[in-house]
């Protein structure tokens, strides 16, 4: 499968479960995509809070 097929294919499959246009697709991000195929499935993933974050910067300096 190339690239062009697989893009295709996720197009029209954003296109029946989300009911965007070609335009709205290749508009989005990979995150968003993302996010809507999660909640689709039912995945409830919490967001980080602002501590995680915090902790996260601590343990993860950006050098």
């Amino acid at each position: 499968m190339t690239f062009a097929d697989g893009a295709a294919r996720a197009a029209g499959l954003a296109g029946v479960a989300f009911g965007w246009t070609p335009a709205a697709f290749w508009a989005a991000t990979p995150a968003e995509l993302e996010a809507l195929v999660r909640a689709l499935r039912g995945d409830t993933a919490v967001p980080c809070d602002a501590a995680a974050i915090a902790e996260l910067k601590e343990r993860f300096p950006d050098g």
